[in-house]
């Protein structure tokens, strides 16, 4: 694997283990998360940051899309934390980590560990 695609796999996974470290002492719950602006901030920077990897990812190799699941919708979530910003939902975001982070983790780690 190109060494580019390797780095920025490495950055989503340290994103992705920012984000947990945010709840390393506190229980994932969504009114604490919605009342803490400051945590907000810092998950949306890390989704940020998943987001270009990801895009940075597929224009240099599209196949690894085949390998992650939701790859483009993970792309349309960093372009509408940084250009839609007023329109970011905290129950989106809240889905995202739930849902669809823990997936993303295990493939990420998955690819990191092939190569």
């Amino acid at each position: 694997m190109d060494e580019r695609i390797l780095k920025w796999l490495y950055d989503i996974h340290q994103a992705i283990e920012e984000i947990d470290q945010y709840f390393e002492y506190h229980p994932k719950d969504f009114l604490a998360y919605k009342g803490n602006t400051m945590l907000k901030r810092a998950v949306e920077r890390d989704l940020e940051i998943i987001g270009e990897a990801m895009n940075r990812i597929l224009k240099r190799n599209y196949d690894i899309s085949n390998r992650i699941t939701a790859s483009r919708a993970i792309i349309s979530s960093r372009n509408q934390v940084i250009h839609a910003y007023d329109n970011v939902s905290d129950e989106n975001i809240w889905s995202i980590l739930i849902n669809h982070l823990p997936i993303l983790k295990k493939e990420i780690s998955q690819l990191i560990e092939e190569n």
